[in-house]
């Protein structure tokens, strides 16, 4: 409508106005959903999107609904993990979440391309809309834990997640490196001027265990670079194998480990049990 102002709660025109219906179902697809949290890793290849979903599904296995929003749109490597390579579908109104084989909602831009393999020629606004529209546009239905995959850096789709979603707070996933820690910082000051609470970190790759002796082997620098963000640690985890081959298999639902399990516990301590 011309004469549209875009403010749907003072609107007196008829209910025909299509941005009003819109808002409305994004309102329906979204009421569900109760706690919302962001997965940042600052700087690619820090294992951010293992990070995701490992908390999904120990999160998951705590009796709590759980969900995945994968907004690295250009790298979106959730269903991948989740071993998912179909398509997803639609209602009349909605796009459907995929329900991976443990219950886990997920929504990526992969289950949308006609090959997986096909690459994103957008811009960042474009980028940002789409992300956008998984959040509006999706019928989650019921959700405890959504957890947000965002891309590296600090450009318009962290920004887009931390100005359209209600984030409840963030997540970063670090090595303990002193290159990446100073990314990390970025990321963690971008959040606090944004009023977005950042709940810790989870330090990623910190070693590999000796298949031999089992002595556990750093791989990187030392805990003084992740200190330096002044960021409290959560959970240190190891480069394992085992988990990697899950992840190229699509297997990690069905793989038993305690990766991640206390960070999960850590988190639906924090937010109570309502969400139960």
């Amino acid at each position: 409508m011309s004469d549209c102002n875009h403010q749907c709660s003072t609107c007196t025109v008829s209910e025909g106005c299509q941005e009003k219906e819109q808002n409305a179902q994004a309102v329906e697809n979204t009421k569900g959903i109760r706690r919302v949290i962001g997965v940042v890793g600052g700087k690619g290849g820090v294992g951010k999107s293992l990070v995701t979903s490992l908390l999904a599904i120990q999160t998951r296995r705590l009796g709590y609904q759980t969900a995945v929003l994968d907004a690295d749109i250009t790298g979106p490597s959730i269903p991948k993990i989740f071993g998912i390579h179909d398509h997803a579908k639609t209602d009349a109104q909605s796009l459907l979440p995929y329900i991976a084989e443990d219950g886990t909602k997920l929504m990526s831009l992969n289950l949308l391309l006609e090959h997986e393999t096909d690459p994103v020629f957008w811009r960042g606004p474009v980028i940002s809309g789409v992300v956008k529209q998984f959040w509006e546009e999706v019928a989650w239905g019921d959700v405890d834990f959504m957890f947000v995959d965002m891309p590296p850096g600090t450009g318009d789709v962290p920004l887009t997640v931390f100005q359209s979603l209600p984030l409840d707070g963030i997540l970063i996933v670090s090595t303990p490196q002193s290159l990446v820690s100073m990314i990390v910082q970025k990321a963690v000051t971008m959040a606090q001027r944004m009023d977005i609470p950042v709940l810790g970190m989870v330090e990623n790759m910190r070693f590999i265990k000796c298949p031999d002796c089992g002595k556990e082997i750093p791989l990187f620098g030392s805990d003084e670079a992740v200190d330096a963000t002044n960021v409290p640690v959560l959970e240190r985890i190891p480069l394992d194998p085992q988990v990697a081959a899950a992840c190229d298999s699509g297997s990690l639902v069905s793989l038993e480990v305690e990766y991640l399990k206390r960070t999960a516990q850590i988190l639906t301590d924090a937010f109570g049990e309502e969400n139960a």
